[in-house]
């Protein structure tokens, strides 16, 4: 785990093109429980999110998500996915 500090002066931004890279990595992350929890909502959110900045692989990877679980857990998903949008 990151112990640090973060100088946001100096930090280079990441680069639009990188942008769904970054997103559908959330998503995996998500998805394998690497912080040790699985959450799908997450998982689906982030890889929808990639999906829209043009990660053609997120399509597939959020639909095997997406097959675990209920549609009230997919509609909190594309909530906070619309929410992210506006946001950023």
């Amino acid at each position: 785990m990151f112990q640090g500090t973060f100088d946001l002066e100096t930090a280079t931004p990441i680069d639009a093109s990188a942008l769904s890279d970054v997103l559908f990595e959330r998503g995996v992350y998500w998805a394998s429980g690497r912080s040790g929890l699985v959450d799908l909502i997450a998982a689906h959110k982030w890889f929808n999110l990639a999906a829209l900045k043009g990660r053609k692989d997120a399509i597939c990877h959020r639909q095997e998500v997406a097959a675990q679980m209920s549609d009230a857990e997919i509609a909190a998903a594309q909530r906070e996915a619309r929410a992210w949008v506006t946001m950023h």
